[in-house]
């Protein structure tokens, strides 16, 4: 499997990185996860839309999911359309969402374009096996690991501490982690985000290979919360930056 950053800033867009998306590829196959605000055209960097296998949501926050408006536009009125429905992968009553965040009717709503799906807690998807836990976020919320062959990396979306992520992340090649919080702020809200020190334990717990941090908004430093999650896990901590690389 190969993981391209597409956009890795947190919670808002930031001035050198769209909000959260991600590219996993593998056989051919393409993987969006999340597509957030401003991802759509660093998507086009690497792949056209008609390219797209399937959009995995972790959850249905603007910066995790909004540039499926402009997917929509792109599949129902580019030269190429119409286009075989895009799956999109998500929480219940994601359909909805994005129906209502383009003002369209609910039937059928973006549903012409893309395929809803809700999550199971494993599915196939083109040649990956997909697992998905719920996490601690104000609303409904999912941890992803995508496994293909004797590979697995996993994603924690946005999340509070808890010990379910513990167990989906149990001996994954990768942890591609948000730490949105700052290390030992007395303000930091609980059950929203985590904090790199947060990061790396859960890395520790749960055995990964290699962590890289993501998720980070623009008004902190990137570095900084990686040099956080390198006190509390042991192992190799990287980064993510945009068009980002890292084979798996």
């Amino acid at each position: 499997m190969k993981l391209i950053v597409l956009g890795c800033s947190g919670s808002v867009p930031g001035p050198d990185s769209p909000a959260s998306s991600y590219l996993v590829t593998a056989d051919g196959f393409n993987l969006i996860l999340d597509l957030g605000s401003g991802a759509l055209g660093a998507l086009q960097r690497h792949l056209s839309v008609p390219e797209i296998g399937a959009i995995a949501l972790s959850h249905l926050h603007p910066d995790h999911c909004m540039d499926l408006c402009g997917l929509y536009v792109a599949a129902k009125y580019s030269p190429s359309s119409p286009l075989p429905r895009i799956p999109v992968y998500g929480p219940p009553g994601a359909s909805e969402r994005m129906a209502l965040a383009y003002d369209l009717p609910l039937d059928p709503g973006m549903e012409e374009e893309l395929e809803f799906h809700t999550w199971q807690e494993i599915q196939q998807i083109g040649p990956f096996t997909v697992r998905t836990t719920a996490m601690v976020h104000p609303v409904p919320a999912y941890a992803i690991r995508v496994e293909h062959g004797n590979k697995s990396l996993v994603y924690t979306g946005d999340t509070g501490p808890n010990e379910a992520l513990i167990e989906l992340a149990r001996g994954a090649d990768l942890l591609l982690s948000e730490a949105a919080l700052r290390d030992d702020d007395p303000n930091n809200p609980p059950d929203l985000h985590l904090t790199p020190a947060d990061a790396g334990e859960h890395a520790k717990k749960a055995g990964v290979k290699r962590l890289v941090i993501t998720h980070v908004p623009p008004w902190f430093d990137r570095e900084t919360q990686g040099i956080g999650a390198r006190r509390t896990y042991p192992g190799e901590v990287l980064v993510a930056t945009p068009n980002a690389i890292f084979d798996i």
